[in-house]
């Protein structure tokens, strides 16, 4: 099933917001109703083909004639990803930027073929998995493009039980994953907010980190060996779990966004399955106070499998359970709401949890019980929908991420809420700006944030000048432009200043080597020369 093409995930998961809630943004944000409908596909209007006959006809011998898609609802499918403003011009007719065709491959090999012919006829190529992107991953800057859909190559290749390694081709979607692996009594352990969509290829490319990352690490640390297809030919990297063997080549491709080449397969470390998965709330006085607990035990342990924590803003309007949001506001809740989750055999599940409790109590916490855990993993992908109902009720809703060493979240956390809600108090459409905090590392967390508002007269335009100044803040305060989320077009300029002059220089050089016409995802993570 393909994902809604002007919204997030399924159709038929999509509800309105209640009435309740429409009046609180009403009343706090100014929020009015749409003045104008949402565009079915049906009424869409791509540009048509301009791609050359011979060109199609390369595709296709590399590919199949059934393999290469030409009609306009696939090629809307293909456009953007689901950024806010990607949704927001869908949803307004434009898709100027669609590309030229859909191109599905099976294999290694006619990934190869594809890109050989792609570099003969001057067409860029996107790679697309689940098309989840929300940092412009897949709006390259070259209007001569096909998207080159990887969902054929979806199987598991291989299972080393002994190694508790697992083989996966990258457009194996996440829930298909766990269930091949869960046959065997494996798990990945990685679980995104993305998870019901994205690819096993899209987590490497991006770098992805799941909600239980504080137990199973993430992606990028789940990665023992990749394949790579780029139009100079094949990258096989990971002989062994750790080697001493030169500059790791999994690092250059891992976060390399199809810049530098097709993912076709990706080997990674697997888990057994758990025995149990427990969820509990707890309750901190101020963020900051959640903030030290949440170190303390990151960096002293014992680690839960997940650990986050909502700022008050975020706890009081009830977005760490998006089914229940407003909840917060309607029982006048204070403080900060934290949640833990333990997975694994019963025996070191209690164990870590009773030794966690006691150093969540130690540093002021209260427990909340199951139920607010409990609600948060049943709601753990709901986010996404509830983005949608928002844009659906006239508000603009969007998020961003960062990460930092501890010292530095304070600062980062103050510096990015300041600058989004200054910006856009600006711009007549004053924001909520909630956080939390949902990655932990012994030397830093990351940060996320969620911003709704008013659209205003122009959304985009609104919202733009804030993301700009939030990645400004983001950069001086210490902070990484993105953590989980990629770089894309959205973070590019400022990932150039974090990488500075000399790495960038590197990275073009690889860049050039790897894909001499510049014809993999041009303008995406670097700029085009």
């Amino acid at each position: 099933m393909d994902m809604l093409w002007n919204g997030w995930g399924d159709p038929a998961k999509a509800a309105p917001l209640p009435e309740t809630v429409t009046g609180l943004l009403h009343d706090l944000l100014g929020v009015k109703p749409r003045s104008t409908p949402v565009l079915g596909l049906e009424d869409v209007r791509p540009p048509a083909v301009t791609a050359a006959p011979a060109a199609l006809r390369a595709l296709a011998a590399a590919v199949g004639d059934e393999h290469v898609r030409t009609d306009a609802q696939s090629r809307v499918r293909h456009t953007r990803g689901k950024s806010t403003p990607d949704l927001l011009r869908l949803r307004a007719g434009d898709v100027s930027d669609v590309p030229q065709a859909v191109v599905l491959p099976a294999g290694h090999d006619e990934v190869l073929d594809v890109l050989r012919a792609c570099a003969a006829h001057g067409l860029a190529v996107v790679p697309f998995g689940g098309g989840t992107s929300v940092v412009g991953g897949l709006a390259p800057q070259r209007s001569a493009f096909v998207a080159l859909d990887l969902r054929r190559m979806n199987g598991l290749l291989d299972l080393d039980p002994v190694s508790r390694t697992a083989v996966l081709q990258p457009g194996l979607r996440a829930p298909e994953a766990e269930a091949l692996l869960a046959a065997e009594g494996f798990t990945l352990g990685h679980f995104p907010q993305s998870f019901e969509w994205a690819t096993i290829g899209g987590f490497a490319a991006a770098r992805s980190s799941g909600q239980a990352s504080a137990g199973y690490g993430r992606f990028d640390e789940m990665v023992l060996a990749l394949t790579l297809a780029t139009p100079e030919g094949t990258i096989e990297t990971g002989r062994a779990p750790r080697s001493a063997a030169g500059p790791d080549l999994r690092q250059l491709i891992l976060g390399s966004e199809g810049a530098f080449g097709v993912i076709t397969s990706v080997t990674v470390r697997i888990r057994p399955l758990p025995e149990v998965r427990v969820y509990e709330g707890w309750r901190f006085g101020s963020f900051e106070e959640g903030t030290a607990a949440l170190r303390r035990l990151a960096q002293d342990g014992p680690r839960p499998t997940v650990l986050r924590l909502s700022d008050e803003t975020e706890t009081l309007i009830g977005l760490a359970q998006p089914d229940a949001i407003g909840a917060g506001l309607a029982s006048g809740g204070a403080g900060c709401l934290a949640i833990a989750g333990y997975e694994g055999t019963a025996e070191d599940t209690a164990y870590r949890r009773e030794r966690a409790a006691a150093v969540l109590a130690d540093c002021g916490g209260t427990p909340a019980g199951a139920e607010p855990g409990e609600r948060w993993a049943h709601g753990r992908y709901s986010a996404p929908y509830l983005r949608d109902a928002l844009l659906d009720a006239g508000a603009f809703a969007e998020t961003l991420e960062t990460a930092a060493f501890w010292s530095r979240i304070p600062d980062l956390y103050t510096a990015v809420r300041t600058a989004l809600t200054d910006t856009l108090t600006r711009a007549g459409t004053p924001p909520l700006v909630m956080c939390h905090i949902s990655h932990v590392y012994e030397n830093g967390a990351s940060l996320y944030f969620t911003v709704v508002s008013a659209q205003g007269e122009d959304p985009v335009a609104h919202w733009t000048p804030a993301k700009h100044a939030a990645n400004e803040a983001v950069l001086a305060a210490g902070g990484t432009i993105s953590h989980h989320h990629g770089v894309g077009t959205d973070h590019r300029d400022w990932y150039v200043r974090e990488a500075g002059p000399l790495g960038v220089s590197a990275l073009r050089a690889v860049k050039r080597r790897l894909d001499p016409d510049g014809l993999l995802n041009p303008g995406v993570l670097l700029p085009t020369d």
